[in-house]
């Protein structure tokens, strides 16, 4: 099946790339069709950051940069965008971007595999901060470069270059060119078609479904990608939501917010965190920022893994999702999605298109809890949301959503109804514990033992009712990053 020729922009010049399947990666574009090698493949899973690039897209005047990384992105995603590889930062006169001098400067190297990754990371860490006037915090640093890992330790130098990088000589990225070139690209359709569809528009992406209801759908493929690159898996033809401008959109509305599904997961929890400061944390945890830079959250609530982190906090937030088809729409609580492990009720010819969040409340008392063996970038062994409306000790309403320890993210029945009405003691919440160690009988794996998950579940139902008291050196979320002297 003929596909689409990709389009793209790399140092202010046009690429065209035609006869790319549809399920080819980024990654595999770059080093094996374009040689360009200096992009490293660590993990092939999105872990480690090797394969990390920079895209922009024309957002006002100007441009909007993300760090992703290639080896789960597909190749036909990036057309319309501008890119930039560790290759492509250096000046004619081979001077070095801040980005590269800091790394040297601040000896940010050791084997320098995954160096090309961090560079890139710091790349667009320089273009969204430092070109903006903003200062790099350690703080910010260390949120920023948690998608990147280095297996020779050397993070204190790199978190150095990350902070070095405002006080060399600027280099400026012609943001106004670069959005003119992308809009001149992106008026005029791209030869070929069938293999990957990409609609722009709502209507276009419901016909497209309708038409082609054996399309894997894709919504950043953050996990996607892994069937292709850890399960070799084909796909003849691919439905990208990414395009649509209707689903792009997080829309405010009085009594609730509506995220588009093809939101990033950066703007989804960005939208959420707005709302519910609280959650700063956990969003930035949810994974590291280039995967969150792809991957959508419409994407994580319909592929529906158990661990899936976005969706125990919607379940407590008492999030819906709408489901649209050309036949019509349906709303549903998220928790009714599923039917079973990664199955759900959405029909052939029907896509996920918004997932809407109501307002909090000021009687609200929320918390997300996420257990994984590595703090940064991992997936979680146990995810608790609890969210308590009180009036004074009285607990009018409880939702808690929980994954992790069953075959679907759930929302944790018992214990809510040991809590709705109660009041709020510390036997109560030790109830609620006991309830959560009984209501679910999860499984022993590679992450946690089925012991391990129950215990930590009730712990952490214990923790909430200690924070909520105002202890709050038990949770790494009071630690604060010194700076460097």
């Amino acid at each position: 099946m003929e596909t689409k020729t990709i389009r793209f922009l790399r140092r202010g010049e046009p690429i065209s790339l035609a006869n790319v399947p549809p399920d080819r990666t980024l990654l595999e574009v770059l080093r094996e069709d374009l040689a360009c090698t200096g992009t490293k493949e660590g993990c092939g899973e999105g872990d480690c950051g090797a394969c990390t690039v920079v895209l922009a897209e024309p957002e006002g005047e100007g441009l909007r940069f993300r760090a992703i990384n290639s080896c789960i992105r597909l190749a036909h995603s990036v057309d319309g965008m501008a890119l930039w590889t560790a290759e492509d930062l250096a000046a004619e006169d081979g001077a070095l971007h801040p980005a590269q001098e800091a790394m040297v400067q601040c000896h940010g190297t050791q084997c320098g595999f995954c160096t090309p990754g961090f560079v890139m990371s710091l790349f667009g860490m320089y273009q969204n901060h430092v070109c903006k006037g903003e200062a790099v915090t350690r703080e910010l640093a260390q949120a920023e470069l948690s998608g990147n890992l280095c297996r020779c330790t050397g993070y204190r130098p790199i978190l150095d270059a990350a902070q070095a990088m405002a006080g060399l000589p600027p280099v400026r990225v012609d943001q106004a060119r670069v959005a003119a070139q992308l809009r001149e690209m992106n008026e005029a359709p791209a030869p070929g078609q069938g293999a990957y569809l990409a609609p722009k528009s709502l209507a276009g992406l419901l016909a497209a479904r309708a038409a082609h209801p054996q399309a894997q759908i894709v919504a950043g493929c953050t996990d996607v990608g892994l069937w292709v690159t850890k399960q070799h898996r084909q796909f003849a033809q691919i439905l990208d939501v990414t395009r649509v401008a209707e689903l792009r959109r997080v829309e405010q509305y009085p009594h609730h917010i509506a995220i588009g599904a093809a939101v990033t997961l950066s703007d989804a929890f960005a939208a959420l965190v707005a709302d519910r400061p609280q959650l700063k944390t956990f969003g930035e945890r949810f994974a590291g920022l280039p995967v969150r830079n792809s991957g959508t959250l419409g994407g994580n609530v319909a592929n529906g893994s158990p661990i899936g982190d976005s969706m125990p906090v919607l379940i407590a937030l008492g999030a819906n999702v709408v489901l649209m088809s050309q036949r019509g729409h349906r709303e549903l609580p998220l928790e009714q999605l599923y039917t079973g492990y990664r199955q759900n009720v959405i029909a052939a010819d029907e896509v996920l298109a918004w997932i809407k969040v109501p307002r909090p409340t000021k009687a609200e008392q929320l918390k997300a809890y996420k257990i994984s063996k590595r703090y940064d970038d991992d997936i979680s062994a146990v995810c608790l949301v609890v969210n308590l409306t009180l009036d004074g000790d009285l607990v009018q309403r409880a939702s808690i959503g929980a994954g992790g320890v069953a075959a679907t993210p759930v929302r944790a029945r018992q214990a809510e109804a040991s809590l709705n009405g109660q009041r709020w003691t510390q036997q109560a919440a030790q109830r609620a514990a006991a309830a959560l160690r009984a209501e679910f009988q999860p499984i022993s794996d590679m992450r946690a033992s089925a012991a391990y998950r129950s215990e930590v579940l009730g712990n952490l139902m214990q923790r909430f009712w200690l924070e909520s008291q105002g202890l709050t050196q038990i949770n790494l979320e009071s630690f604060e990053l010194e700076e460097a002297a």
